[in-house]
């Protein structure tokens, strides 16, 4: 019996609706590198051994949890950075988030987004 080899580094991957409003966003808004895939797959390219496919899935629903987490030396400049760009952070009332959305009640802080497809994102700070 062959043996298992899982000793590469191992990958991540997420659905969107629209592949173009992805692209688009994870590179123009995010400033993230994307290569373009066969099949029409976006490679994104977080650093030289950790990558996240995102591929396009007709009726897409997006999960109704965090799907990825963007570690931030200050939370306050990445959320202004990003709602300079258009993004537009979650209010969670019952959570406590302040009017930029940022969660400041233990715990890292911690501000979530949402990509075009309504994938949740987050900018934490570490």
């Amino acid at each position: 019996m062959p043996t298992l080899d899982l000793t590469r580094p191992p990958f991540s991957g997420f659905a969107v609706d629209d592949i173009d409003a992805a692209r688009a966003f994870y590179a123009d808004t995010l400033g993230l590198t994307i290569v373009d895939g066969e099949m029409g797959l976006l490679h994104l390219t977080l650093d030289e051994s950790h990558e996240v496919l995102i591929y396009p899935r007709d009726g897409h629903v997006a999960a109704p949890y965090t799907i990825l987490n963007f570690p931030v030396a200050d939370i306050e400049t990445a959320v202004d950075t990003l709602i300079a760009k258009g993004v537009v952070f979650q209010q969670y009332p019952d959570m406590g988030t302040d009017q930029k959305g940022i969660f400041r009640h233990g715990g890292p802080l911690i501000a979530w987004f949402t990509d075009p497809a309504g994938n949740v994102l987050s900018v934490l700070q570490a």
